[in-house]
């Protein structure tokens, strides 16, 4: 293993030591108010597998009821695609607030908050008697996922410091099946009662999420708030950062991959010729590989002293399935679908950079933040710009040669990432 296993003693955190990406151990340079209490490791690790599994449920679990949804509520086509952007839209704006937000409140105060508040969204959209109600609650329901989406990797590097690959495996596993379960369950359990019940549906991933506030109750004792102080690595001082800016856009580019395999894959397995429902296999399919790929992909990474190959691997992965798809969609559908599901490991591999191009956990939560807050707007522009090639022109061309663009620049923002650098050590030679 790379990373050496640093001697901190069970009650040592990140505010007193870091333990670096090649298991050298520095002072830390986060500002603090009190010495953070781990608590039971293995509630911790409950926790944090809890929070992951419902960092997207509230979005996988609406498009199979989307009909349902139009009808119920009167939702129009508007109003529709409006609220499949608001998932990037959160995540970015959201994610941007939320070290800031951590850093006043502490972080499991401010997961345990936005916990609450999903689950809130969760259970009152389920309610809703309108499309203005509905899309306000979804934005409330998003909180969680937003913020965890920034926290998970700052709180695997304060306690898991010397384990980033194997504990970034746990949580984005926890993620993929939390994505998946969402979208397979919804539709099924909307019919326990006989009836199609859209409501139930939904709202059941309420009752999910509750579950998981409670070992972040148990935990709060052992908080930490780091103060309104400024960071001289935080969220502003990253812009001057090129590995920062090398990160959040290899995370917006891989980002536009997931979100057009998702969005679009289907249409055009039909426009080939493919059934609706052999479509939708094979966009479940890919689903379903993030499971695997996000066991595999953080300790394999972790162990690397470059993640350089992996990026160059991942993206010809993208490019084969692409030529596949463009080409000779019928022939293999199987084949290129799962080609795209590999590529996709690109996220995950994303997550644990965060973790292995930092030295503190608050560092991390402000390259965390920074990173999935552009990516994620990056993200919202690539299926809408699909969209508008594929109906200006009514194939499939353009689109994929927007897509080869992407990855032409994901290979290239990689290729920056991928080498063993750290972020202060970019920031200190700037300032000297």
């Amino acid at each position: 293993m790379r990373h050496a296993a640093a001697s901190t003693g069970p009650r040592a955190t990140a505010s007193d030591t870091a333990s670096t990406a090649t298991g050298r151990v520095v002072a830390g340079t986060e500002p603090s108010s009190g010495r953070a209490e781990p608590g039971p490791r293995w509630l911790l690790l409950l926790a944090i597998v809890l929070t992951a599994l419902n960092l997207r449920t509230a979005v996988t679990s609406v498009g199979p009821l989307l009909d349902e949804l139009e009808r119920g509520l009167g939702l129009g086509s508007g109003l529709a695609g409006l609220l499949t952007t608001l998932p990037v839209l959160s995540f970015a704006a959201l994610g941007a607030l939320t070290p800031s937000v951590a850093g006043r409140l502490g972080e499991r105060r401010t997961l345990a908050a936005a916990l609450v508040l999903m689950t809130t969204g969760l259970a009152v959209r389920a309610l809703a008697g309108s499309a203005t109600v509905f899309l306000l609650m979804s934005v409330l329901a998003l909180v969680g996922g937003a913020m965890g989406n920034v926290l998970l990797p700052s709180l695997v590097k304060r306690h898991f410091p010397n384990r980033i690959g194997p504990m970034t495996a746990v949580y984005t596993t926890a993620i993929a099946t939390g994505t998946t379960l969402a979208a397979a369950l919804t539709v099924p359990v909307s019919r326990l009662g006989g009836a199609e019940d859209w409501r139930l549906g939904l709202g059941i991933w309420a009752a999910v999420a509750a579950v998981a506030v409670l070992p972040w109750l148990a935990l709060l004792r052992g908080d930490v708030r780091r103060g309104p102080a400024s960071d001289e690595h935080g969220t502003g001082a990253l812009l001057r950062s090129p590995v920062a800016w090398a990160l959040a856009i290899f995370f917006g580019c891989q980002s536009i991959q997931a979100y057009v395999a998702f969005g679009w894959f289907a249409q055009l397995y039909r426009d080939a010729g493919l059934s609706a429902a052999r479509a939708g296999l094979l966009v479940a399919f890919l689903a379903a590989l993030s499971i695997p790929t996000s066991m595999v992909m953080p300790a394999w990474a972790a162990r690397m002293r470059s993640q350089r190959p992996l990026i160059v691997l991942l993206v010809l992965v993208y490019v084969v399935s692409y030529v596949g798809l463009l080409t000779a969609p019928r022939s293999a559908p199987w084949l290129w679908v799962a080609l795209a599901g590999l590529g996709a490991a690109a996220f995950p591999l994303a997550l644990t950079l965060i973790g292995l191009r930092t030295r503190t956990p608050a560092t991390t939560a402000s390259l965390s933040a920074f990173a999935q807050s552009i990516g994620y707007l990056f993200a919202g522009a690539g299926p809408l710009l699909v969209g508008i090639l594929h109906g200006a022109t009514g194939g499939w061309g353009w689109p994929f040669a927007l897509l080869f663009v992407v990855l032409a620049a994901m290979l290239g923002s990689g290729w920056v990432v991928g080498r063993e650098r750290y972020v202060e050590d970019d920031l200190a030679r700037r300032r000297g």
